[in-house]
């Protein structure tokens, strides 16, 4: 079964360890989570009756933290005192691809399949975290004023990520299905574990 689909909702959680060289940014902490978007295609193989393995590549566009914002903007308050009007966009997407297997639960219904899934990949964090100040983006000379962005607001990493979840599918049509499922995975980064939980739904074709 091919599967593609668009979610609606991410929430994320990231702890951070490592601060800017200059200025710091305070203590590490748990923060708040992040809503966002994030697409993806998945890809189904009947291995045995109840058992399937599956396979999913995706994106959620936007996996910043509260921890990352207020890191940032505390860069952004020390170029606004020192060098004036200064401001600061952040965005981290995370490419992923996962596979694992699927438990269909026995049903009395003929259309409705509910299951439980586990399993397991690699995901790419890049950190996008720009600096304007008067307007101008200054985020590849930004040490000439001082500031010395450190791994948690700069650069990429491709990491280990574990996949669970649930769902229910529902046989719409002919080969028509329509699949709601409620995700947890979390991506093991090098400044702290990112937990992102999904809720979508997606559409799907039996081959």
């Amino acid at each position: 079964m091919c599967v593609l689909r668009p979610w609606c909702l991410e929430a994320s959680r990231l702890r951070s360890r490592r601060q800017p060289v200059r200025p710091t940014a305070g203590t590490s902490r748990w923060f708040g989570n992040v809503t966002t978007q994030a697409y993806g295609g998945e890809l189904g193989f009947n291995l045995q009756p109840g058992v399937r393995l599956y396979v999913e590549v995706g994106q959620v566009r936007n996996v910043a933290t509260d921890e990352l914002t207020t890191s940032a903007q505390t860069i952004a308050t020390f170029l606004s005192q020192t060098q004036g009007p200064a401001s600061f966009t952040a965005r981290v997407p995370a490419t992923f691809g996962v596979g694992g297997v699927q438990y269909l639960i026995a049903t009395q219904s003929t259309k409705v399949q509910p299951y439980v899934m586990a399993g397991g990949g690699v995901a790419q964090v890049k950190k996008k975290v720009a600096f304007s100040v008067g307007g101008n983006d200054v985020t590849s000379t930004i040490q000439q004023f001082g500031v010395v962005l450190g791994t948690d607001l700069s650069g990429s990493e491709v990491k280990p990520m574990i996949d669970f979840g649930a769902g229910v599918a529902w046989s719409a049509w002919q080969r028509l299905v329509l699949d709601l499922q409620l995700r947890y995975g979390r991506i093991f980064a090098e400044d702290g574990g990112i937990s992102v939980g999904r809720v979508g739904i997606g559409i799907g074709f039996r081959f």
